[in-house]
């Protein structure tokens, strides 16, 4: 499977961060929204879509999807990834893999630990679980040495 690699800046990292962090201790979810450039997965906008969320749950519910989708129409993106919180270690869990937004072939689903409060710019990487969605719909985990093939971090 050939899938194309996502590009995100370390000001998009450092954002991303910063609103997981100010969610507090509740669930977050973010989307990295997109467009296809050169061979690229271009992040273009960090968007907190509206939520419900609570220590162990979130929800975007149908005003929040209807939003996004306005959003994704007049700038003329997608939904590349998403990145949501957890309260402890890092995971996809059921319910991540059955209410994932983002659903084309690989998609990244990024979850972050302890509600990003360790997260850096520098050590993204290497704390948050990358998931990549497959032809079969199944989440899988990529291993940490193929990350960076798969998300890109430029200055």
């Amino acid at each position: 499977m050939n899938i194309t690699p996502v590009e995100i800046s370390s000001a998009q990292i450092a954002e991303t961060i910063k609103l997981l962090r100010y969610a507090g201790r509740q669930e977050c979810i973010l989307l990295w929204l997109g467009r296809r450039e050169q061979g690229l997965q271009r992040i273009i906008d960090v968007y907190k879509p509206l939520q419900e969320a609570d220590r162990d749950y979130f929800e975007i519910p149908r005003q929040g999807m209807a939003v996004l989708m306005e959003r994704l129409r007049t700038k003329g993106l997608y939904v590349v990834s998403q990145v949501h919180t957890h309260p402890g270690l890092a995971f996809h869990s059921r319910a991540d893999d059955k209410w994932a937004i983002v659903r084309h072939i690989g998609a990244l689903s990024i979850v972050l630990p302890f509600f990003a409060e360790s997260s850096t710019i520098e050590n993204f990487l290497q704390e948050a679980a990358v998931f990549q969605l497959d032809s079969s719909n199944r989440w899988n985990e990529v291993a940490s040495e193929h990350v960076r093939d798969q998300l890109r971090i430029t200055p």
